[in-house]
């Protein structure tokens, strides 16, 4: 009995001391299904799951943090995290440890359509907006001998974090020329900054990365040694990765993003942002509106920015639009 009530003693004390100092009183509220009003009866966290310390999605992500913020006086306490980026910002969202993630569409529709890096499990996220397009860079060493996708045979090869969308793209590339990622190149599973590093100094041979432009670590890595990289033209493999999943689109690299002597093909893909289907709708509805309200502070940010738009924000499918990003965008 003596044993019995010193537990409840410290468990009584202990629900005190979270009650004074809010508990779980400032996480997200799930949806209760009631309309949308676009305002907030109480203060917030929120998590924004990013990438890379040197992609777009970080530099974004923190801007983005920062505008919510001040968009809502600080009601929204939002803080931005650097991640392996798209399909561990998808877990991670599920599993509730961040509410907001950016994401690849096409790691995005491998989550909900159950199949990917997500075979067999349909997740419960829904988005917020379609972002700006993702470039898919592909940078090799001219000292490499390689011309196409099938010469990375053999090479050292930076595929990206693992569990991002990088990753992704770079292994159904490589799929598509014929190789095997497991056994045909010497992969590389390292982030932005360390893959940068490699490639400088020679201990990786070729590069996969998809981000917005600029991509600042890319940026870093021709201003220091862009004498001894090149891009490399990955599009011959576009027609295989749109039987995968029609989001994949061709584009170009403009010269002017990293100082090219001329613009470079690639394929594109577009980004979203992500939420749990549950998420409280208000609070989903001031996000989106912050988004677009503060879209000129976010291009200050990175210039990837600019391709944010009300006309596209809605193009999410096969990801659900959340009922409280399409009240913000119908108002």
């Amino acid at each position: 009995m003596r044993r019995a009530a010193m537990v409840f003693a410290v468990i009584t004390i202990a629900a005190a001391l979270l009650a004074g100092c809010g508990g779980r009183r400032d996480a997200p509220q799930t949806d209760s299904g009631a309309a949308v009003t676009c305002a907030l009866e109480r203060e917030t966290r929120v998590g924004i799951a990013t990438g890379n310390a040197t992609g777009v999605y970080f530099a974004l992500g923190n801007a983005y943090a920062d505008q919510v913020a001040q968009a809502t006086d600080g009601k929204v306490k939002a803080t931005a995290a650097e991640t392996g980026a798209s399909v561990q910002n998808i877990q991670q969202v599920v599993a509730g440890s961040y509410q907001v993630a950016f994401s690849l569409a096409d790691s995005a529709a491998d989550a909900v359509l159950g199949t990917g890096s997500f075979e067999g499990k349909k997740q419960p996220v829904q988005a917020l907006a379609r972002l700006y397009p993702n470039y898919t860079q592909v940078v090799v060493r001219r000292d490499a001998g390689i011309s196409s996708v099938a010469d990375l045979r053999g090479k050292r090869v930076s595929t990206g974090s693992p569990k991002s969308g990088t990753e992704v793209i770079a292994q159904r590339i490589l799929q598509a020329a014929g190789l095997d990622p497991d056994r045909d190149i010497s992969a590389q599973r390292l982030d932005l900054t360390k893959t940068v590093d490699g490639m400088k100094d020679g201990s990786i041979d070729a590069m996969f990365f998809s981000g917005g432009l600029p991509t600042p670590g890319i940026t870093d890595l021709f201003t220091v040694a862009g004498d001894r990289m090149r891009f490399l033209d990955v599009t011959d493999q576009l027609n295989s990765l749109r039987k995968i999943n029609p989001v994949y689109e061709a584009g170009t690299i403009p010269a002017a993003a990293y100082g090219l002597p001329a613009e470079v093909r690639t394929i594109v893909v577009p980004n979203v942002l992500l939420v749990r289907d549950d998420l409280d709708a208000d609070l989903a509805c001031v996000l989106t509106k912050t988004l677009f309200d503060r879209k000129t502070q976010l291009e200050q940010a990175n210039s990837a920015a600019k391709g944010i738009s009300r006309q596209t924000a809605r193009d999410t499918a096969p990801v659900p639009l959340h009922r409280g990003a399409a009240h913000a965008l119908a108002n």
